[in-house]
């Protein structure tokens, strides 16, 4: 897309989204009463302000959420007075941090309140150096950052531009999760602000400690979360990318299985191994190419024991690079700089799922038919990518699988085609243009869910596109349905936290 059709869509949204606000939102709101209880760092935004339009503004514009205001609290009693104004108002409300949440569930608030963390963005390191206290606004780098001039890290995201706490509350991948878990298994005790404004801490004695670590956007508000950290004892990392022909798909991930997956294989606990498939004209003009990413921790380069058999396929290009652990995000290209970090006015919907390992046959199927979708003259899905993240996992088995709320510990593969796509401006091609992507994405995790042998479909709440249901979200079993339905009822009985895949 152009320019200045970026602008022209952005500017449409924005006057989309003040329209919007402006008829749906009770007339008798006191805005000014709420203010007068919030800090004097706090800030309010209303429609028709540039600083309104920043805050509301998302990285999917697919079924966004509408805000008629915007609170950035200053402090975690912002947050509770907020809260307890919207409830007062009969006001739906939802915090935001990173805005890359993109499941459709979000489109179900049509009017409300905005309550933008990004304020609450501190980090405390406790004298002892095992835990930090880390504000419930702070971005997956800026904590990274933090961590990392006084020696230390934690698990987080691996997306610079995501929140720290919107992807550790449905459970949270990242690249140290071999050694220590997900990102929620590192919470030691929350701060958070229930659907009554009350602020309470949750720690291992209260029975909504489980429910935060997986399920957690359905409970609360976080301010503030003390988590483990860790010595930082291995700060180099190498990174090997095989540039692959789509000719080679079945090869590239039947070895992939060999080496790291399938009978007595198993996935080092400083080894990656990761992919993108996506059209590049300029190294393959007639077909998406697969860029296969081994990333290994504490070295300068690559084993060759985890490479010889990938070049033995026949690359048609490689690339070796070493750094530190900062630098992967900008060798697998989401960094703050790289597309997936910009608000560009497209709609970037994702169909993920679990996988145990890979299905060559399922591999081809799945390539081909993304093939067909990013290459013909017409297609809206030029830039469309597919993502394989194959995280080392000795750290998230560690636990027993009813330890938390993230129901999928079992398994090996995270698994999403991204098929981001510009949002046409007339109401009926975009409905049925959203449609049709629906239609895409389905498909293409029908053929891999056909291929698991799961009986129910695994996917990753944080990746969702919404139309999953509570059982993929949060795992099938009765007895997991059952106990966050249970706890919904007591801390949540109205229902205010519902528009991020709710449990019920």
């Amino acid at each position: 897309m152009r320019v200045f059709d970026q602008i022209k869509v952005a500017a449409t949204l924005a006057s989309v989204w003040a329209a919007a606000a402006a008829t749906c939102v009770p007339r008798d709101v006191q805005w000014a009463k709420l203010a007068s209880k919030l800090s004097p760092s706090a800030k309010l935004y209303l429609p028709g302000t540039s600083a309104f339009d920043d805050a509301v503004a998302r990285w999917s514009n697919l079924s966004t959420p509408v805000a008629n205001a915007v609170v950035v609290p200053g402090t975690e009693h912002d947050v509770s007075e907020t809260v307890k104004f919207a409830n007062q108002n009969a006001l739906p409300f939802l915090a935001t941090n990173g805005v890359h949440g993109s499941i459709t569930t979000l489109g179900k608030m049509t009017h409300g309140i905005e309550i933008h963390m990004s304020q609450l963005n501190s980090v405390q390191i406790a004298r002892d150096g095992k835990t930090a206290t880390i504000g419930g606004g702070i971005l997956s780098k800026d904590l990274t950052d933090a961590l990392w001039a006084a020696g230390k890290q934690t698990v987080t995201g691996t997306c610079e531009c995501v929140g720290y706490l919107g992807p550790a509350l449905g459970g949270g991948h990242g690249w140290l999760q071999g050694h220590h878990g997900l990102v929620s298994d590192q919470f030691v005790s929350l701060r958070v602000v229930l659907a009554n404004g009350s602020l309470v801490t949750v720690d291992s004695k209260s029975d909504l400690f489980w429910a935060l670590k997986g399920a957690g956007h359905n409970f609360g508000i976080v301010t503030s979360v003390t988590s483990k950290i860790y010595d930082l004892v291995h700060p180099n990392y190498a990174m090997e990318t095989l540039i692959f022909s789509g000719d080679d798909v079945e090869a590239v991930y039947r070895t992939a299985n060999e080496q790291w997956l399938t009978g007595n294989a198993t996935q080092p606990v400083d080894i990656i191994n990761w992919s993108y498939w996506f059209f590049d004209p300029t190294t393959d003009p007639e077909k998406p190419v697969i860029a296969f990413y081994i990333i290994q921790e504490g070295v300068d380069a690559v084993d060759d024991a985890h490479v010889a058999p990938f070049r033995a396929i026949g690359p048609i290009a490689t690339q070796s690079q070493s750094g530190t652990y900062r630098d992967l995000a900008a060798w697998t290209g989401i960094d703050l700089a790289a597309t997936p970090c910009q608000k560009t006015g497209n709609a970037n919907p994702r169909f993920p799922i679990y996988l145990k390992q890979y299905s060559p046959a399922a591999q081809r199927q799945i390539y081909d038919l993304f093939r067909q979708a990013t290459t013909n003259a017409s297609t809206p899905y030029a830039g469309a990518l597919f993502m394989f993240e194959g995280y080392s996992q000795q750290g998230v088995k560690a636990l027993r699988d009813d330890a938390t709320a993230f129901a999928y510990r079992e398994d090996n593969l995270l698994v999403a085609p991204l098929l981001t796509y510009a949002v046409p401006s007339d109401p009926a091609a975009r409905a049925a243009l959203d449609a049709r992507t629906q239609a895409l994405g389905d498909r293409f995790r029908q053929i891999l869910y056909a291929a698991s042998g799961e009986s129910t479909l695994h996917t990753y709440v944080n990746y969702a596109y919404g139309d999953e249901t509570a059982r993929a979200w949060y795992g099938s079993e009765a007895w997991r349905q059952q106990r966050l339905r249970s706890l919904k009822r007591q801390y949540d009985p109205q229902g205010r936290f519902s528009f991020y895949a709710p449990v019920a």
